[in-house]
Order: C-alpha cells, then structure tokens, then sequence
C-alpha cells in the first residue's frame, strides 16, 4: 500500500509541474502589456520601459518562469498588477466563497442523482425508470447558464424569496450567506445531476445482475436491504469516478455562474484578471484551478483502493 501511495503522490507531483508550465507558456502568450494596461495608453516608452522593468516582465521567460515557480512554492504568490495587494490575500478571499459553493453544488447532485439512480435502476422499465430517464436527460441538456437565468426569474424576480445574486459575506451570518449561494449552487448541480444520476443507474444495474445479489435475494432478503446494502455500496466505483470529473466542470462553471449571480468568487476574479490583464493573478488562479483538479483526480484514484479492495493488488 505504501508503494502503490508513494507511486501516485510522485505522479500527482509530475502533473502538477506539467501544469504550472503549460499555465505559465499559455499566459505568457495572451495579446496585449500589462504594463501598457496598466499606465493606459497616453504612457511614453520610457516609462512603459521602466515598468517592464519593474515588473520583471523584461527578463527571460525561464528566468520568470523559475522565480515564479520556486516563489509560488514557498507560498508567495505576487502581487496584482490592479489591485496592488498579494495574491494570496485574493485568493484567500475568494476562496470563501468558490468553496462553499462548489461543496454545496457536489452535495446537491449527489442528493439527487444517488436515490434516483438507485430506485430507477431497481425498478427497470418501470414508469418511473422512464420518468427518471427523461428528467435526467433534461438536465444534460439545458446550459447551466440558462438554469440560473430561469431560477433568477422564479426565485428572485417572481416569488422574491431568494436573492437574484451578490454575496453578503460569513461575517453577516451564516443563514444569509448560505442562502446567496443556493439558487447558484442549484444551477451548477442540475446539469451534473443529470450525468451521475444515469451512470448511477447503469452501475447499480450491472451489480443487481451479479450472482451474490441474486442470491441474497433468493434467500428472503428484502428488495430494499439488498439494493441500498449490496447492489449500491459495490456500485461506488464508477460514481465516484464520474463525479471526480464533474469537479472539472464546477470549476469551469463556476466563472459562468459567479458572474451571473455577481458572486466575489475565483470564478469572477479569473474573469476580472483576464479583462484587465493581470497576469499575476490569472495564472496564479489558472494554476490553482488546475491544481484542485489534479489533487481531487489523485484522491478519487486513491479511494478505489478504499472501495475495492481487489484493485489494491491490480496496483501493486
């Protein structure tokens, strides 16, 4: 087990270095100065120039690279070209809420999509298998955006129960803060519910076919103790792996979403750097981006060892 781990920590260090150096070869060829963004466009060359300098914008791209690397590993970020402070304080800030929000959208859809995927696959090519195949169908299908654009419309224009966005902040209260984050959260979970809710059907069908089900149930073991203490905890593999790469597709939703419901979140921060040409700040978010998905994928490997323990000795 020690071999198998120490083989994936060695790996996910690899990744995480072949990240940082796409991030930083896609940043460094974005159009436009941020010198020049910076000074506007009524700047002389001279002092343009003298930025540059200031910046380390003139030096060698893997002499950047390397400060920039070694700085970021020792936890020092730089300092926003906008904002003036580091970013690591930004970061900090932001992740509050990009968090808080995706743990809320990833407890959603598996709220969801586990109990339906389980009792549609139980109750094969029965009226509700069928209601539950379109009903997930219809969440793959309509744009996370649109979703959040419907829910603003229902929730915040129409009824006026729910806020149509910004974020009050943990300091105003936890009631108040989580409820900002709901109808966003809702419209990142809807989409990926809909995915997690067919593989979770497809999964719990194949384990229903297997022999020790089959004879659990032969022996007098109720249809319900059998699906939700046999079939569904064998069924975890492929769920789990699925949901693993939705963590991609929060992420990438939340820049969508956090503008769309005004939210000061990473999303909306990377979108803002990218605007205003702050390079520090948006590949020091790209990166971490990049980052929790590589750490998530490294443990959703790790916990196949924990949900089967046959895959322990195919990896060692």
């Amino acid at each position: 087990m020690l071999t198998v781990l120490t083989r994936r920590v060695v790996a996910l260090l690899l990744t995480l270095l072949a990240v940082s150096v796409l991030v930083f070869a896609v940043m460094d060829v974005l159009p436009g100065d941020p010198a020049a963004v910076m000074l506007g466009t009524s700047a002389t060359p001279d002092t343009l120039a003298a930025l540059r300098h200031e910046l380390g914008l003139d030096q060698p791209l893997l002499l950047r690279y390397f400060v920039w690397l070694t700085s970021a590993a020792r936890g020092d970020f730089g300092t926003s070209y906008v904002y003036g402070v580091p970013v690591s304080e930004l970061l900090a800030e932001r992740l509050a809420v990009t968090l808080p929000l995706a743990a809320i959208a990833v407890v959603l859809s598996v709220a969801i999509a586990l109990p339906l995927g389980a009792l549609s696959a139980a109750r094969r090519s029965s009226a509700f298998d069928h209601a539950v195949g379109v009903l997930s169908q219809l969440f793959i299908a309509v744009p996370g955006f649109w979703v959040a654009l419907l829910l603003i419309l229902l929730f915040s224009v129409r009824l006026r129960v729910m806020p149509a966005g910004g974020f009050p902040g943990w300091e105003s209260g936890l009631g108040a803060a989580l409820k900002s984050l709901v109808l966003p959260a809702v419209a990142l979970a809807l989409p990926q519910a809909g995915v997690l809710t067919r593989v979770t059907r497809s999964a719990v069908l194949e384990v229903l076919n297997e022999d020790y089900v089959r004879t659990a149930r032969a022996k007098g073991l109720p249809q319900r103790v059998a699906l939700w203490r046999h079939a569904v905890p064998n069924a975890m593999v492929p769920v789990v792996t699925v949901l693993g790469l939705q963590f991609t597709f929060l992420v990438a939703g939340a820049i969508l979403v956090e503008n769309l419901f005004n939210l000061p979140g990473l999303g909306r921060l990377a979108y803002q750097a990218l605007m205003q040409r702050d390079v520090v700040v948006l590949q020091d978010v790209v990166l971490f981006f990049a980052g929790l998905v590589v750490i998530v994928n490294f443990l959703v490997d790790l916990s196949y060892l924990f949900l089967d323990p046959r895959l322990r000795e195919v990896a060692s």
